[in-house]
């Protein structure tokens, strides 16, 4: 009888429960009829009294590029025009700079500037602030029109003014564009004492294998130890990125996870390959312009405690976008889910800190970038005083590795853990 009555009971809760859900749901469908309502009247409105006549489809555009520009930086509203860009960029060969860009506290911000490209050369650096695009203020713009004023035809300059917050001034650099061809894997070769180097410069689908036979490469003239340099690696292919990472790690080992509100978007990616990398001591090199894939390799590796990372505090991206095309040619570029280190940690908005850090440049340049201005404030500062001129000078990375103090550590470590082993 006890029985009979507590499966009664609870069946009575579960309809309860059930009952309210439901009415949760109608509530939250009569609330967007409402806002849908109120989107109605004032577009009914503008057509109606606007000074000048606007076609439906521009209001609509408008419209969605507001809608999805207020999510969250990465998620964008593309015409059919931008949407074939896309498409253009994963190609991996475009006209433009050679820069992965964002929307950081309000600004328009360099992520990475991509090796060899018109914008390396010309000394653009992680975190770079864009103020000015041909002398436009780039105040409220989206990624979508940034991404616009920056491409261009090859041979074709455009002048870019950035705040870079180091050395608290404005800096113009004069930037002709060509056809940017990503090279996935660079400098491949044995530094010293059997120390392995190669750089990751991007993950894009050929970049697994290569690796591969990089790797491969190596070990044939007598690599002992490995460095894998990720700095101003901005990322690419969630795939290849695991496909990297598990190189290195256990197979049927987590790699990373994604979480987001549907439980389709919840996955987990696990490494499977058969003959890992275990038995050689690993140093990865990060820093600020180190984004997306190569977090996801360093966090991985570094939760396992399979390799040293060595550098400074990656830039923290670490969401899923997803591409929904739409019927008129256009798509919704979404952010749908985030990147959690097999440990759990979510590297979005906090990035992956290394091991041992090591500047980039002197501690003094660092403590006099702290006060950092926000958006509203670096504007108005730049309306007020004027552009400030400061011709830019031609950077290229070293050829030599000591004279790169962040790689010079990296080597010093793996011959101390050799020098460890011995003694062990």
């Amino acid at each position: 009888m006890l029985k009979k009555i507590g499966i009664t009971a609870l069946a009575a809760a579960f309809a309860v429960f059930v009952f309210r859900m439901s009415l949760t749901a109608k509530d939250q469908k009569n609330d967007l009829f409402k806002q849908i309502e109120l989107f109605s009247d004032a577009l009914a409105v503008i057509q109606t009294d606007y000074v000048d006549d606007v076609k439906p489809k521009d209001l609509i555009y408008g419209a969605l590029k507001g809608m999805l520009a207020s999510l969250d930086p990465h998620s964008q509203f593309m015409d059919p025009d931008t949407y074939n860009e896309l498409k253009v960029d994963t190609e991996g060969k475009f006209g433009g700079l050679g820069i992965e860009i964002t929307i950081k506290d309000g600004l328009l911000t360099v992520v990475t500037p991509i090796e060899d490209s018109p914008a390396w050369k010309a000394g653009i650096k992680a975190n770079d602030r864009i103020v000015k695009i041909n002398n436009e203020l780039t105040r409220d713009i989206t990624l979508t029109d940034a991404v616009k004023k920056l491409r261009g035809k090859a041979g074709a300059p455009v002048t870019v003014t950035v705040l870079r917050d180091s050395e608290k001034k404005l800096i113009e650099f004069k930037i002709v564009r060509a056809i940017i061809k990503i090279q996935d894997i660079k400098n491949v070769r044995i530094l010293e004492d059997g120390i392995g180097y190669v750089r990751l410069v991007e993950f894009r689908e050929n970049t697994a294998p290569d690796l591969a036979a990089a790797l491969e490469k190596l070990q044939k003239i007598g690599m002992t130890s490995l460095i894998i340099d990720l700095r101003n690696n901005p990322g690419g292919l969630l795939d290849t990125a695991v496909q990297v990472a598990e190189h290195f790690i256990e197979k049927n080992k987590l790699i990373v996870s994604t979480k987001g509100r549907k439980p389709a978007q919840n996955m987990e990616f696990a490494a499977s390959d058969d003959r890992p990398l275990l038995d050689i001591p690993l140093v990865i090199l990060i820093n600020e312009g180190s984004a997306s894939g190569s977090e996801i390799v360093a966090a991985a590796l570094q939760d396992y405690r399979r390799a040293i990372i060595v550098g400074t505090k990656s830039f923290g991206k670490g969401s899923v976008q997803t591409i929904v095309p739409l019927a008129d040619g256009s798509a919704l570029r979404l952010t749908t889910s985030k990147y959690f280190t097999p440990l759990g940690s979510m590297i979005h908005g906090k990035g992956v800190m290394p091991d041992i850090v090591v500047e980039e440049e002197a501690a003094g340049q660092q403590e006099e970038a702290a006060e950092k201005d926000n958006a509203q404030d670096v504007f108005d500062k730049i309306e007020q005083k004027g552009r400030e001129e400061q011709p830019a000078e031609g950077k290229e990375s070293p050829d030599f590795y000591k004279s790169d103090a962040q790689l010079l550590r990296a080597v010093d470590i793996l011959k101390a853990v050799k020098i460890f082993k011995k003694a062990k």
